[in-house]
């Protein structure tokens, strides 16, 4: 009986024993996996807050975009010849409105108010001196205009101006000097004749234009130096767009000839990002060089040189440019084909954008110059390639 009874203790102590290890073992097993569950949720954690960071940082990385476009017009001679018959003159035409200023570009105004600038050819003098530069023999001609006539650059929202051009010393040194100063203290921006325009366009998007203004008679060496110079220099001060104005080419002809076309092609080749040109007083072709467009004449606009040209047609170009990260990633332009005159028997030095047949006959026209350009010229936007 003793025996049993001690055979019977022991048996119970080794149940008690494997009982107790069980226990043991089910409850380590639940501390393991509940710290091992915690640790996973921690390791859950820190991953999900690594994605939002590189969300964060792919947010960071987008891509910059930005557009503006530039409008530019031709030949804008606003003043006169003393010698010309005042009554059919661009004087008398603004004097006869009460001298709005307003009223020779109301009907472009509005284009030019959308873009973010626009640019113009002033062939004139503003100044009251009456010293004409002597220009030799043969017929020739001295315009200038009061300097009030700034006015008709500001109320038709024309930023900037080219003034290199063979009538911008019409008038001597002092005349050159009066036009400046009167452009100054207008704010009206200007280029040529050792003076460049660097502007800083669209405020705080902050893409910086540079415009250049030559007159380009003869392909010298001199000349060529001086337009890389510039373009390098421009470079160097930010801007992203470069854009020379000429004035060159032969009165009346449709077509460029080799000067225009090397010079132009020259400044392409040199860091410029498209090429306009005026003097002509006619439409010249449009050129594709690289995929830049070279304008070769623009024609006339607000042109008070002549009181009723046979050649009315003119057209203002726009340009669309695009940027990524501040980079130049490409353009798109368009034509918009335009009269220098709202009436067709005489010059009332209001240019007005053409409709109808008129606008179709200048598209045509254009198409049929720019060879190049494989029949794209149209008054909706268009790239080169």
């Amino acid at each position: 009986m003793g025996k049993n009874k001690r055979r019977k203790k022991k048996k119970e102590k080794r149940l008690r024993l494997i009982l107790f290890s069980s226990i043991f073992v089910l409850i380590s097993g639940s501390i393991f996996y509940i710290v091992s569950g915690d640790k996973k949720d921690e390791s859950l954690l820190v991953s999900g807050n690594e994605i939002e960071k590189e969300d964060k940082l792919k947010e960071e990385k987008v891509v910059k975009k930005e557009e503006i476009i530039i409008t530019a017009a031709g030949d804008c001679t606003l003043g006169t010849d003393t010698n010309f018959n005042y009554s059919s003159s661009l004087n008398a035409e603004v004097a006869n409105s009460g001298n709005d200023y307003g009223t020779l570009m109301k009907n472009v105004k509005e284009i030019f108010e959308k873009d973010d600038y626009t640019i113009v050819n002033l062939e004139t003098t503003f100044t009251e001196s009456n010293e004409k530069l002597n220009k030799g023999e043969g017929i020739t001609f001295n315009f200038k205009g009061p300097k009030e006539f700034v006015n008709i650059l500001k109320e038709g929202n024309i930023e900037g101006v080219t003034i290199s051009n063979n009538h911008i010393y019409d008038y001597g040194q002092k005349g050159f000097t009066d036009t400046v100063n009167t452009l100054k203290e207008a704010n009206v921006d200007f280029c040529g004749e050792g003076y460049k325009i660097l502007k800083e366009i669209k405020g705080i998007k902050g893409i910086k234009v540079a415009f250049l203004g030559y007159q380009g008679w003869m392909e010298t060496e001199e000349l060529k130096s001086k337009i890389k110079a510039d373009i390098e220099e421009m470079r160097d001060k930010g801007a992203l767009l470069v854009i020379p104005y000429f004035h060159w080419g032969i009165e009346r002809a449709n077509k460029p000839y080799d000067v225009q076309v090397n010079l132009a092609k020259f400044s392409i080749d040199n860091g410029a990002d498209m090429v306009l040109g005026s003097h002509p007083h006619v439409m010249q072709s449009i050129e594709n060089y690289k995929g830049k467009m070279i304008v070769y004449s623009l024609g006339n606009f607000s042109f008070g040189g002549n009181s009723n040209p046979v050649d009315k047609r003119t057209f203002m170009v726009q340009m669309k440019f695009k940027f990524e990260d501040n980079k130049n990633v490409g353009a798109e332009y368009r034509i918009i084909p335009a009269s220098i005159s709202s009436v067709k028997n005489r010059n009332d030095y209001r240019p007005t954008p053409s409709k109808g047949e008129e606008k179709k006959a200048i598209l045509k026209e254009l198409n049929n110059l720019s060879e190049t350009l494989n029949g794209k010229i149209s008054d909706e936007f268009f790239t080169l390639k």
